[in-house]
């Protein structure tokens, strides 16, 4: 059923009552007092869908990792200059084909990722636009209150220790990078329990398995999942780190937007947005 919300019925009345004057006033004929009543009428149910209208959207698409600074920085963006900035992100193939028709701007999880989806489809990606936001750090995140007392990366192939794994998007080689650098490959595969394709699988996994302890990841997750993780840092000299890639595409309508999006992330206040959700 069609509700009138109370603050409609109360800016109707003092139309209609504003109108009322007027026709007293100037003796309008009953017709014309009608047409600008009706005229009203229509204005005042309309009004947030024709102020909405005036604003442009700029459509922002890319992986999970990155969406909460730049979904934040989008927020910002868009109060500060009358703009909506919509950013849909996830797996892949859950937004291409939007995308397809309508992205303004492409981010990657790594420098890599974005590289890969400019080649998967060829002439989207301007590439002369493309920007290096910031870089985030491997960290290994565990349960809460660290029940298997993991302290640092050696301690991944002890015995007992279940890994989880993710064997691509963003996280695509990024323990064997760690690892490498402290000579413990060979025992955090034997440890790895299980591998997914991507973090949104490896998020289910690990919420519905809890004999997983242990998950070498990007520390700006733990950010998004403070409630089922616990952050082990990895020290600078043995860290790993990727960039967060981001371009405007080829067939955007506000170009100008786009550009000016981009580079109020690269200002201060965006980066201390960034930082604030786990990078560097």
């Amino acid at each position: 059923m069609f509700k009138i919300s109370k603050k409609f019925l109360e800016k109707t009345t003092l139309l209609i009552v504003f109108l009322k004057i007027l026709k007293n006033a100037y003796h309008l004929p009953i017709v014309l007092f009608m047409r600008n009543l009706i005229l009203a009428f229509v204005i005042t149910i309309n009004l947030p869908n024709f102020a909405q209208a005036q604003k442009d959207t700029l459509y922002v698409y890319g992986p999970g990792g990155p969406l909460a600074p730049i979904e934040e920085s989008a927020k910002i963006f868009g109060s500060e200059n009358n703009i909506i900035v919509k950013v849909t992100a996830g797996p892949e193939s859950k937004w291409i084909a939007e995308a397809k028709l309508k992205a303004d701007l492409i981010y990657g999880g790594a420098e890599y990722m974005l590289t890969s989806f400019a080649m998967a489809h060829p002439g989207l990606v301007d590439e002369s636009s493309r920007t290096e936001l910031y870089k985030r750090g491997a960290a290994i995140l565990v349960r809460p209150g660290n029940p298997k007392n993991i302290r640092s990366i050696k301690d991944l192939p002890k015995n007992g220790i279940h890994i989880l794994d993710v064997n691509g998007a963003g996280q695509l080689g990024l323990w064997e990078d760690v690892a490498g650098k402290k000579n413990v490959i060979e025992g955090i595969q034997k440890n790895i329990k299980q591998s997914f394709a991507n973090t949104a699988l490896g998020i289910a996994g690990w919420k519905s398995d809890s004999s997983f302890d242990a998950w070498i990841n990007y520390e700006s997750w733990h950010y998004r999942l403070k409630d089922i993780t616990q952050l082990v840092k990895v020290p600078n000299s043995i860290n790993v780190y990727r960039g967060t890639p981001i371009a405007i595409t080829t067939i955007t309508k506000h170009k100008e937007w786009s550009s000016k999006f981009i580079d109020f992330m690269k200002t201060k206040e965006g980066h201390t947005i960034f930082k604030k959700w786990g990078w560097k």
